[in-house]
């Protein structure tokens, strides 16, 4: 905490403390009871020695004597006051009385000090509490509290040290090729001006959520080392109407004085969406938000050296005026990434991780199709979690499966109990799936299958496409079909009994059957678009798809839907009663191990096994020296064979460490 902050914890209590000390001293002086006394009733009180303090002050002008004190019982807050004439008969008399009775007695000098005293006392708190008040309540109306600055531009300015570069954003080469032209025109904009070239004012980013948008933004940004300045959609946004055009304005007057710079509006949807298309009215404070936007972005000249960027996954319920030629001129797809370009993103997130060697990032490129960059980012932050909470000092293939699975299902659920007979359910329903995966050429692979129950799902098996393609033919949409139906099949062909384990399989294969009818026109109803998205852009997803058809079309495409999944129903069901006995063999397989990685899974299809576990003492001498000298364990060399297993065991290594180890040797060959 710095001295500011300490500052800022400390004045409230000091404000508290001063006004319980005024509180305390107006009781104090208020509470006082002063009894006026006549001239004839002091003297008469003073020759009969009722007097136990006295105080002589003479007055400001000077014409009488102001006497103040006690008589004997007064309470402690108790006193008189009497003024006498001054004269030396009357001075007299107090000093006679004084040196009879000894009572206290004091005389003041300078009436002055009195005056000045009463002053300080009783007024000097309320000025003090007065100011101190004062200075809060400024406080908060002018420096802590925004009440008073609805119309300033919430726009920060990126000031961190560590600027972001190209280098930094992996994959994305493409994107990044569009974007050069912007950094060289930041850089360099006589260049362009000179062949009289106009430089897009606005580049529009789209693309799925985690692509990297706002990272490939900063990149540009410290590529051409100009002020970058980052805001949300959402920050333009008020309650009251009018506020969010004023933010608008100051952010481009900002810009103009710090010219070029870079301009980054994240979710630009938030504010951009379409005018007039809201159901019972529109929304005045985002729509004239909207057309101060639009006013600022046409407003300022071709080469002031302002570039707006924007992000948002939704592009299709952006208002057709910010697309236009002049405002967001480029439109650049950031798409999910590739398998070279996942390895690329994997290898940035693990420059500050210690991986060990059994840890492939090409492997784990393959195994993760459909991973965003921030799903990425995430399998190898939680892979690292799991490390340390092992106490392991390296990141191993173990820790990213789990992770893997964690980052897609979710923690499994080791303390949900199965049933003996829900438990080869379960394997035989998994097995299915694995098996059409074997026998079907166009299927997604089983890369992993497990019935350990994670999330709402009993088990699960782990499918990905063989390769990755940007189309896909009729025939390999008809086999993920058969596959997905494998688990629903198996379990009535071996158990005569359906469960509602296949409920999720059963959503994935009737979308992909209503698409093919629908959408791609591969169905009896011929090459025809049935569906696609309407324009309703503030209508809930349900009713996000428009119908251009009658009710008895309508009828036919569920006739199709039912006959395409039918098909591949019998289908599976065909390839699993032939194949019966693999069925059992990897279901039994599941009973056993739990889970089973795509090499098991061919081992056991190839020899009808599992492959045997390898132990410690299964291995030659130089064998258990090698693995060792590999997991950097010392004061081996000298052992024989037993003290060093006893060794390899006091640190918790196994033999499964050499099987990983022969793995990682055979993807390298």
């Amino acid at each position: 905490m710095n001295k500011k902050d300490i500052r800022k914890g400390i004045v409230p209590y000091v404000v508290l403390l001063i006004l319980m000390l005024g509180i305390v001293y107006f009781f104090n002086v208020f509470n006082i009871k002063v009894n006026e006394l006549t001239y004839d009733k002091f003297m008469a009180s003073l020759n009969n020695n009722q007097v136990s303090e006295l105080t002589i002050t003479p007055s400001i002008d000077g014409g009488v004597y102001s006497v103040t004190g006690k008589l004997k019982g007064y309470k402690e807050n108790e006193s008189f006051k009497v003024q006498v004439p001054i004269s030396e008969e009357v001075m007299k008399k107090i000093t006679e009385a004084e040196s009879k009775y000894d009572f206290k007695m004091e005389t003041k000098s300078d009436p002055n000090s009195s005056m000045w005293l009463v002053v300080l006392f009783n007024f000097l708190p309320i000025v003090l509490v007065g100011i101190l008040m004062f200075v809060i309540i400024s406080k908060q109306v002018g420096g802590n509290n925004k009440s008073f600055d609805f119309g300033k531009s919430r726009a920060k300015l990126d000031d961190s040290s560590k600027k972001v570069t190209f280098n930094d954003v992996a994959g994305l080469k493409e994107e990044k090729e569009e974007l050069k032209e912007l950094i060289d025109f930041l850089k360099n904009p006589k260049r362009f001006q000179k062949l009289g070239a106009r430089i897009p004012k606005g580049v529009l980013l789209v693309g799925p959520p985690g692509t990297g948008k706002t990272l490939l933004a900063r990149a540009v940004a410290g590529e051409a080392n100009v002020p970058f300045y980052y805001i949300s959609g959402s920050d333009f946004v008020e309650l009251f109407v009018g506020v969010g055009a004023s933010r608008v304005r100051d952010m481009f007057r900002q810009a103009k004085h710090n010219a070029p710079c870079l301009i980054f509006i994240d979710e630009i949807d938030a504010v951009g969406r379409q005018r007039g298309t809201g159901l019972g009215g529109g929304h005045d404070e985002r729509e004239q938000t909207l057309n101060q936007l639009l006013t600022e972005m046409d407003g300022f000249g071709a080469n002031e050296g302002i570039i707006i960027i924007a992000a948002t996954n939704r592009a299709d319920v952006l208002d057709p005026a910010l697309l236009r030629p002049g405002r967001f001129d480029r439109q650049v797809t950031v798409n999910l990434p590739d398998v070279k370009a996942r390895e690329e993103i994997l290898a940035v997130h693990a420059r500050n991780k210690i991986l060990d060697k059994n840890v492939t990032l090409g492997n784990l490129a393959k195994r993760t199709p459909g991973f965003s960059g921030a799903d990425l980012e995430n399998l190898l932050n939680e892979a690292a979690l799991l490390a340390v909470r092992r106490n392991k000092d390296a990141i191993t293939m173990s820790e990213v499966d789990e992770a893997t699975d964690r980052v897609l299902m979710g923690p499994a659920k080791k303390s949900k109990k199965y049933t003996d007979e829900e438990k080869r359910l379960v394997s035989f329903h998994e097995a299915g799936h694995v098996v059409l995966g074997l026998k079907l050429n166009s299927a997604n692979v089983v890369q992993k299958v497990t019935i350990i129950p994670r999330s709402y799902a009993g088990g699960y098996a782990m499918m990905v496409p063989k390769e990755e393609k940007y189309t896909q033919t009729k025939k390999e949409l008809l086999e993920q079909i058969t596959g997905l139906l494998g688990g629903r099949v198996s379990e009535e062909l071996n158990f005569g009994e359906i469960t509602t384990g296949a409920h999720n399989d059963f959503e994935k294969a009737t979308k992909i059957a209503r698409a093919m009818v629908t959408e791609y026109g591969m169905s009896d109803l011929g090459p025809v678009q049935l569906e696609h998205q309407s324009e309703g852009v503030f209508l809930g997803r349900d009713y996000n798809k428009s119908r251009n058809f009658s009710d008895i079309v309508a009828h036919e495409i569920d006739e199709e839907i039912r006959k395409i999944v039918g098909e591949c129903y019998k289908k599976a069901t065909e390839i699993l009663k032939e194949n019966a006995d693999l069925v059992k063999l990897i279901a039994d397989a599941l009973l056993e191990r739990e889970t089973l990685t795509k090499e098991q899974i061919e081992y056991l299809v190839e020899h009808k096994e599992l492959p045997e576990d390898t132990t410690l003492e299964d291995m030659t001498l130089e064998e258990l020296r090698e693995l060792a000298k590999e997991k950097e364990i010392k004061g081996y060399s000298k052992l024989n064979k037993d003290d060093i297993i006893r060794l390899l065991e006091a640190n918790d290594v196994d033999a499964s460490d050499v099987t990983d180890k022969e793995d990682k040797d055979e993807d390298k060959e």
